[in-house]
């Protein structure tokens, strides 16, 4: 396993992480408590030392699940979490992209840090996370106020923002790599088939000394090579809900990268993961993890070969044509680049 640093701290991360959704909620066919313990504590044993949670999963067991597989390691890992959201007075089941209220004031923040530090039993989370972080959110000094003060009372060592909750989000990340500088991570999504925003955001933050942490990296299964025409989900599994033309298209894409599994020494899986790591302000990629066979193979992704400079040069021009596949432009959420409040934040991130 590899470790990289997250920006202005002396934390090391696994370069592949652990992202606790997959077993803290039931959106991915898990829900059985002991098996998800078993994943996250062989996990660890695999060499993976860096757990990303929320306090939102399953309305605080994401965080619970955690402590109860390695609570007794605490000093040997690095825990993420991330708040925002009002588990509290709107809690119940939320699936899909329907979001909770949120509440961002100081004293809604110090309460679900309380309760959070609670349920991971710790007494300092190591990255606290603006969860789905809007542009309000980063251009409130009020907040950013706040996250320095709980630095320097020692509960958290660094904090971020999770960009989401589906793929684009440009103009809030921007906002925030310009205007906080102490942002010391930004969680996005990026992979081979969805490579926008997530480019244009890893120029800006060579610059801003911002490191990221990538989710979805296999483009919610494409890219792990297991799914056929014939593949189906699950009632509980969120992928049943996706059109027919994200497995068809996706699986179309899928056969244009065979070549990266050719030399035998990685697998398509692996070599998704890889093309993240090639980005060198990435920290940590957080694969989703559903079953320990997938578990062993993705952990060992750290160490086989790197991309060379000529498979990335080959992608970058299957990219260029969709990978071959006609279908209509991603649709990105977030602020329109053409709005008018877009433009002087674009400009300053010299992403106009």
């Amino acid at each position: 396993m590899r470790f990289r640093k997250i920006p202005g701290t002396e934390i090391r991360c696994s370069d592949v992480g652990f992202g606790v959704w997959t077993v803290g909620t039931t959106w991915w066919g898990i829900n059985d408590e002991k098996f998800g313990i078993q994943l996250l504590q062989k996990a660890f044993d695999l060499g993976i030392n860096f757990f990303d949670t929320a306090d939102t999963y399953g309305n605080g067991y994401g965080e619970e699940i955690l402590a109860k597989a390695l609570g007794s390691k605490r000093d040997k890992i690095v825990i993420a979490t991330k708040f925002g959201y009002d588990i509290y007075n709107h809690g119940g089941e939320n699936r899909g992209q329907r979001e909770l209220p949120q509440d961002l004031s100081p004293k809604f923040i110090r309460f679900a840090l309380e309760k959070s530090l609670e349920r991971l039993k710790t007494d300092c989370i190591d990255l606290y996370q603006i969860h789905n972080a809007k542009l309000e959110h980063v251009q409130s000094d009020e907040l950013f106020e706040l996250l320095d003060r709980l630095v320097e009372e020692g509960k958290i060592r660094s904090y971020g923002a999770a960009m989401g909750p589906a793929i684009g989000w440009l103009v809030e990340s921007v906002a925030a790599m310009k205007a906080r500088p102490s942002v010391s991570i930004l969680q996005i999504i990026y992979n081979l088939l969805e490579q926008e925003p997530g480019r244009s955001l890893f120029r800006l933050g060579g610059a801003t000394d911002t490191g990221f942490l990538v989710r979805v990296p296999h483009s919610s299964g494409i890219l792990e090579g297991k799914y056929s025409l014939e593949t189906t989900f699950a009632p509980n599994d969120h992928r049943r809900h996706r059109p027919k033309e994200w497995l068809t298209h996706g699986l179309q894409k899928l056969q244009t990268l065979q070549f990266l599994t050719q030399s035998g020494e990685r697998t398509i899986g692996q070599a998704a993961l890889k093309f993240v790591l090639a980005q060198p302000t990435v920290v940590s990629v957080l694969p989703n993890i559903y079953n320990e066979e997938q578990l062993i193979e993705l952990a060992h992704a750290s160490d086989v070969p790197d991309l060379t400079s000529e498979e990335l040069a080959r992608i970058e021009k299957l990219y260029q044509k969709n990978f071959n596949v006609e279908e209509p432009p991603m649709e990105f959420k977030g602020i329109s680049v053409d709005a008018p409040e877009a433009k002087e934040i674009l400009s300053q991130g010299r992403l106009l």
